[in-house]
Parts: structure tokens; sequence; C-alpha cells
């Protein structure tokens, strides 16, 4: 019993210091960033991003490898963003932007959550983005041409941006977009790694 009560007080710590640097970042706001912030969290923006990624697999990797890696990123979002719809309806943490308190201590609002959308614990924006990142990398070391260390810092950087950026907007505390950049780290290197041993193992460069 004494190990249970210690665990719920630490959890309610650690759900309080959540808020509270939650509320540091996000206050640190201005007419420009909050543009940048909501470019980067608007899914539907990156789309060509994507789309770029999968030009460069079969550039770089051929149709066959290609299209390994390209099952490998979709399957890989798919993982990460149903397993953030069990952990929401499970945990049922209340966004931010949902939150009494966090809202009567000044939480700056760039988007509102809908009534179907009511959890954030953990952000599949952060999952999604460090998967694919994680996950399109391991891909490209089916290449064995180039190691592409420019396109996994430039990857990182994007995936850690569409993050935080879920902070900045209010959607989620930092502590939902640290759980689903672990998580979706997780799910990308290991299915990455899959893919990548797939297409090394049985299938040969076309030339």
């Amino acid at each position: 019993m004494e190990t249970i009560l210690t665990l719920v007080q630490f959890i309610q710590e650690a759900h309080h210091f959540d808020k509270d640097i939650t509320l540091a970042i996000n206050s640190l706001h201005s007419p420009i960033s909050d543009s940048v912030w909501m470019v980067f969290s608007n899914k539907e923006i990156w789309y060509i991003l994507y789309l770029a990624v999968l030009v460069m697999f079969f550039y770089r990797l051929g149709w066959k490898k290609a299209l390994v890696a390209l099952l490998a990123c979709v399957l890989c979002i798919v993982v990460c963003d149903q397993t953030c719809n069990l952990f929401k309806d499970s945990v049922q943490r209340l966004r931010p932007c949902l939150d009494g308190e966090m809202i009567s201590r000044g939480l700056h609002i760039l988007e509102r959550a809908g009534a179907r959308n009511l959890y954030g614990f953990f952000s599949a924006h952060a999952a999604n983005a460090m998967g694919f990142a994680a996950c399109s990398l391991m891909c490209f070391r089916m290449d064995k041409s180039r190691k592409h260390n420019t396109y996994g810092i430039c990857i990182f950087i994007w995936a850690i941006l569409v993050g935080i950026s879920r902070v900045f907007v209010g959607k989620h505390f930092l502590g939902d977009v640290i759980c689903g950049f672990a998580f979706g780290l997780a799910a990308g290197l290991l299915i990455g790694y899959l893919a990548c041993y797939l297409g090394n193992r049985f299938i040969q460069r076309e030339s």
C-alpha cells in the first residue's frame, strides 16, 4: 500500500511539473512564431515532404527496395497512430487547451480540440513524425553507397519541431510530446531495421 501511495504521489508531482514546464514553453510566443508553429502543427502541409522522401526512395534504392521502404514507413505511422489512440482512450488525460487550470494560468491557445478529441497522452503528431524520421532513415541504409547523414539531421530536426509545435499551439503537454517521441523512435528504428534487413537480404539493387 505504501508503494502504491508513493507511486501515486510521484505521478501527481510529475503531472504538476509537466504543467509548469508546458506553460513556460507555451508562453514564449509572438505573432511570427505563432505562424511558424501553426505550419509545423498542420499535418496536411507536410504531405509534400512525404512525397519527396518517396521519390528519393525510388531514386536511391530502386523500385523493389523503395516499395519495402514505403510499406515500412506506412506501417510505422499506422502503428504509432493507433497506439496513441489506444493510450489516449485508456489514460484519458485532458489536453492543455481543455484543462481549466492551464487556461486560468494563461495558456496561449492556437488550436482548439474537437468534441471527439479530448485527450492528449501521448502525442500522435510527435510519435508519427519521429517514427517516420527514424524509419525512413533506416530504410535509406539499404543504399550502402552513402551514409545519408544530412538527411538524418534534417529529418530529425523536422520531427522535433513538429512535436514541440504541439506545446506551442496548446494541444499537448510537453510530457505528451516526449512520450510520443520515445515511442515513435522505438517503433521507427524497429520497423526500419526489419525493412532494411529484408531489403538487403532478399533484394538486389537494380542496375
